[in-house]
C-alpha cells in the first residue's frame, strides 16, 4: 500500500474526531472519501499532511514505506505527499505561473550560490521550469491566465490554479479536499477528465473528498465512508449505492434502490 493508517485517533477538547480509523490507499488507485459534515474527513486529510498529529499513543501513518506520523507537514510534502484546501490557499497578489513555482519549488535542482552567481545552467533550468508550468497550465485549461494575477480571476479559476499548484508539486499521492465546489457543470466534467488524466499520464493515486458525489461515482475505484470519524462503509461506488447504512448516514433516512442512486447521482 502506498498510505496506510492504523488505529487513528485524534481529538479535540474531548471530541474525537478521528476513532482508531484503519485506512489504506493502493498506488494507482483514485479514492473516494465521503461522509455527512463533521465525519473526520477534513481531520484525516489535516492528520495525513502533518497539519494534525494523533493523539499520543493513537496510530500511525505510514507514507511509501516510511512512518510519516510525527513528521512536519513541509517534509511530507518533501516526501511526495501534495494536496488542496476547502479554503482556497493560493497567493491572490502572484500571477498565476508564480503560483505554480512556487508549488513546484521543492524540485529545483541548482541551490542559493549558484543562483547568486547567475550561472548559464541556473537560467537554463529556469526556462525549463517555466516552460513546465505552461504545459500544466494549459492541461488545467489556464495558459491564457499564466501572468495575470490570481486576483483578478473568477472563483471556478482560482479554484483550478489551486488544483495546478498542487501537481506542480508534482507528489506521488494528490489530496483534494472538494476541489469541485463552485465550478459549473461544464467545469466538473472537465475536472473529471483531468483526475483521470493524472492517473493515466503522470500515474498518481488521488484521494478526493467531494459531496458532489457525481464526481466521486464516476470517477473513484473504490469509496471509503466516514461517520463520527469511524469508517462506516468501503466498497467500489457500486456496492456503496446500494449500502443503506451509507445512505442513511449520509442522507439520515433510510430510502428506496431508485431514490438512493438519484440522491447519489446528484
Amino acid at each position: 500500500m502506498l498510505l496506510q493508517t492504523e488505529g487513528l485517533t485524534k481529538s479535540f477538547d474531548g471530541l474525537t474526531a478521528i476513532r482508531n480509523l484503519d485506512f489504506s490507499v493502493a498506488e494507482g488507485e483514485i479514492r473516494g472519501l465521503i461522509g455527512p459534515n463533521g465525519s473526520g474527513k477534513s481531520t484525516l486529510f489535516n492528520l495525513i499532511s502533518g497539519i494534525y498529529q494523533p493523539d499520543a499513543n493513537s496510530g500511525r501513518i505510514t507514507f511509501d514505506g516510511e512512518d510519516i506520523t510525527d513528521l512536519s507537514p513541509h517534509d511530507i510534502a518533501a516526501r511526495g505527499v501534495g494536496r488542496t484546501f476547502q479554503l482556497l490557499r493560493i497567493f491572490h497578489e502572484m500571477t498565476v505561473l508564480e503560483n505554480l513555482l512556487v508549488g513546484h519549488h521543492h524540485h529545483v535542482r541548482y541551490g542559493i550560490l549558484s543562483a547568486s552567481m547567475g550561472l548559464g545552467r541556473v537560467w537554463s533550468e529556469e526556462r525549463r521550469i517555466k516552460e513546465r508550468m505552461q504545459e500544466l497550465l494549459h492541461f488545467v485549461g489556464l495558459a491564457d491566465f499564466a501572468g495575470m494575477p490570481a486576483s483578478e480571476l473568477s472563483f471556478g479559476q482560482r479554484r483550478m490554479v489551486a488544483l495546478a499548484r498542487a501537481i506542480s508539486m508534482e507528489p506521488k499521492l494528490l489530496m483534494l479536499d472538494e476541489p469541485a465546489a463552485g465550478l459549473s457543470p461544464a467545469n466538473v466534467e472537465e475536472l473529471q477528465t483531468i483526475i483521470g488524466l493524472l492517473r493515466e499520464r503522470r500515474g498518481m493515486t488521488i484521494i478526493i473528498v467531494e459531496h458532489i458525489l457525481k464526481v466521486v461515482i464516476e470517477s473513484c475505484d473504490t469509496v471509503t465512508v466516514l461517520d463520527h470519524g469511524e469508517k462506516i462503509g468501503e466498497g467500489t461506488p457500486g456496492e456503496i449505492k446500494d449500502d443503506h447504512r451509507v445512505v442513511e448516514a449520509y442522507l439520515g433516512r433510510e430510502m428506496d434502490d431508485e431514490e438512493v442512486r438519484a440522491a447519489l447521482a446528484e
